[in-house]
């Protein structure tokens, strides 16, 4: 397959499926989860500061560090990229889901999941908590304002509302990405590593299924031979090539 046949098969798709990772928020300057450990924080393991374990020995520490991302993440801007998934979400309406295994939130500001399609935040999402004891989800407040640990509206401990290591993803929401991929006409994997399970093996299962499966990275990864095809760019010059809002340019590898 090659570009030009990739983005016919995109534009008659009514089922587009789309996962992406780390890649496509790169590009709004928010550093990868082992790249966000700078300065105080380069002496611990992101599992230091990312697991159940981390956090019952020492909850501020933890949400000291998560302070600190949902910081720097208010302040960063969506890119072309996040723009370009709200696009094709317009054109193939409720024909289009997106999972993202970023907790950066980029893509609900961009305004995914608004315009008929929809958005599932595999691995939670950092502008929200969750009470300890009755699993509600609150928006946390203005940086400014965040008290650590924060409480709940009913006065309890919240955590970050995050997939942490050592825990099971949120069934409803893999159990919806994984319908969404097995009878999608084409899926897009953006800006991920394919190593990080069970996200990673929706490629596969949109795959097995007969879906044409189209990869946007800078790199090759696991899943480069095994797909259909896979398209050497960034999230947000890969998206406009296959979506035809410039000239065709880049190396595409042909899988």
């Amino acid at each position: 397959m090659n570009l030009t046949q990739a983005r016919a098969a995109l534009e008659a798709a009514p089922r587009v499926a789309v996962l992406t990772g780390a890649g496509i928020s790169a590009e709004s300057g928010i550093p990868t989860f082992r790249d966000a450990q700078t300065g105080h924080w380069e002496r611990f393991r992101p599992q230091d500061l990312a697991s159940p374990e981390a956090y019952q020995r020492d909850p501020q520490m933890v949400w000291a560090w998560y302070a600190g991302r949902y910081r720097d993440v208010l302040a960063a801007q969506t890119n072309p990229g996040h723009r370009l998934l709200v696009e094709l979400e317009r054109q193939k309406g409720a024909g289009f889901f997106l999972a993202t295994q970023n907790v950066d939130g980029l893509h609900a500001r961009a305004g995914s999941g608004t315009h008929g399609g929809r958005l599932i935040e595999l691995h939670g999402n950092l502008m929200t908590a969750r009470d300890e004891q009755t699993g509600q989800i609150v928006p946390l407040p203005a940086p400014d304002a965040l008290q650590l640990p924060p409480l709940s509206p009913s006065g309890n401990r919240m955590r970050p509302n995050i997939v942490w290591f050592g825990e099971y993803l949120p069934e409803a929401a893999l159990s919806a990405a994984q319908q969404a991929f097995q009878t999608a006409d084409v899926a897009l994997i953006i800006g991920t590593s394919g190593q990080v399970y069970p996200a990673a093996g929706l490629a596969l299962e949109a795959m097995k299924a007969g879906a044409t499966v189209i990869e946007l990275n800078p790199n090759t990864t696991e899943l480069t031979p095994l797909i259909s095809f896979s398209l050497r760019e960034t999230a947000g010059r890969g998206l406009a090539l296959l979506l035809g809002r410039e000239e065709e340019g880049g190396y595409a590898q042909h899988v």
